[in-house]
């Protein structure tokens, strides 16, 4: 993946320019050409159609299937979904899920506002249940989820400001993260209220960058050596909206909870693991409330116990499971089509022992969850192919500094003396 930056930074260049660095940096990962990929999954939000033809263009032309997904926010990781399943399927050996995206600043806007927007029904919903605040539309629905949660558990604004205040601190270990300033409790509280109980220091920010993820099949890994590096998606699971989104008159559920608790539900009971089995966990901290209700939804806590749990440091380094180790959304950034596939690098490095100064300690399995409105949510488990091997090639790093000595060192034209 790429460093994940602010709109307004150019450092990476345009999406086409940093699209192919992150998978270039995959293929090199994966020690594989990139001839040897035979369909590619594209993700992006706002763009043009065949933007992901353009991107990918410029690591190669050979004439591959390319399809561009959008799944609003967990646009990555349906990319990601949809190469599992033509591998799973035994269609194709090696397949791509590449992630972009350029964001405007400030907070998301209907690309086109002269047609229905794919999300009124969930915006009349959260009219009817608290009233239009005038506030962007995703703080608001949020926002009245969080505040729902306090109602009905008795749940604090100090537990969401705990939750920023841990991804804020992560990050600060994180080189790929958009942001990585160490706040304290008090001045994420402070921080100017953008939805009641969520302050401008608990939303996530729009972002610029790229990730990507090179997904084979079993029998293509041996041939080529990989079993020592090799990360084995477990299972991965996509759910989208039911009845009850609409029907229960609930804030919660109107922002993805049973959709949380669907994909959760599929992947545990296809691998026999619990939520107990895992030792870290990238999900969708899209704003403090989502991270707090989603600890529930994925089974890392008891309904209505987040914040008992929150107050407990469970959810860090030390406790019972570290979530976002990155730094989440909330601090390393959300460029829509980038999130999912970068949750899916950093569980990828924490399972491989790669990720620095804020590695877990034996990380085993991994738990991803991506979710975006309108609706899909994308579950994923992970671990390591080959669990008594720390083996990693010599020349592979996590490090995004190392990566770009490296990638400078290859740019640089090569002569040759003549006699």
């Amino acid at each position: 993946m790429t460093k994940f930056v602010k709109p307004t930074d150019k450092s990476i260049g345009d999406y086409p320019d940093f699209a192919k660095i992150a998978a270039h940096r995959a293929l090199r990962d994966a020690g594989i050409k990139y001839d040897e990929v035979q369909h590619a999954f594209i993700g992006y939000v706002y763009g043009d159609s065949t933007a992901g033809q353009r991107a990918l263009y410029e690591v190669g032309m050979t004439g591959i299937p390319i399809t561009n997904v959008n799944n609003n926010c967990s646009t990555g990781s349906t990319a990601l979904y949809n190469c599992a399943l033509m591998i799973k399927s035994g269609l194709y050996d090696c397949t791509m899920a590449l992630g972009f995206e350029k964001m405007a600043t400030g907070s998301l806007t209907l690309a086109f506002p002269d047609r229905v927007s794919p999300l009124a029904n969930f915006m009349m919903k959260n009219d009817e249940l608290r009233k239009d605040s005038g506030k962007p539309f995703a703080p608001q629905l949020f926002g009245n989820a969080g505040l729902e949660h306090m109602e009905k558990y008795g749940t604090t604004e100090e537990h969401f400001a705990k939750v920023a205040y841990k991804n804020h601190l992560h990050s600060v270990n994180n080189p790929y993260s958009q942001f990585r300033t160490e706040y304290t409790l008090e001045q994420i509280k402070q921080s100017p209220v953008i939805q009641a109980p969520l302050t401008k220091l608990q939303c996530c920010p729009t972002s610029n960058g790229a990730a990507c993820a090179i997904l084979c099949s079993e029998d293509f890994m041996k041939s080529h050596g990989l079993e020592d590096q090799a990360v084995e998606l477990l299972s991965i699971a996509m759910a989208t909206d039911t009845k009850t989104t609409f029907e229960s008159n609930s804030n919660m559920k109107l922002v993805g909870q049973d959709l949380t608790k669907s994909a959760a539900k599929q992947v545990f009971t296809e691998t026999g693991l619990t939520p107990d089995d895992c030792q870290v966990c990238e999900l969708h901290d899209c704003f403090s409330a989502n991270e707090l209700i989603t600890y529930e939804g994925l089974g890392l806590c008891p309904e209505g116990e987040a914040g008992k749990y929150i107050d407990n440091n469970a959810f860090t380094y030390g406790g019972k499971i570290v979530v976002n180790p990155s730094g989440g959304l909330i601090s390393k950034g959300h460029p829509l089509g980038a999130t999912g596939l970068a949750q899916c690098s950093e569980l990828c490095w924490q399972l491989r022992g790669m990720a620095d100064k804020r590695q877990v300690k034996e990380a085993k399995i991994a738990l991803q969850h991506n979710l975006g409105l309108g609706g899909a949510c994308i579950v994923a488990l992970y671990k390591k192919y080959n669990s008594n091997s720390g083996k990693v090639r010599e020349d592979q790093t996590a490090c995004p500094d190392k990566l770009e000595e490296i990638e400078a060192q290859e740019a640089r034209p090569r002569f040759t003396a003549k006699l």
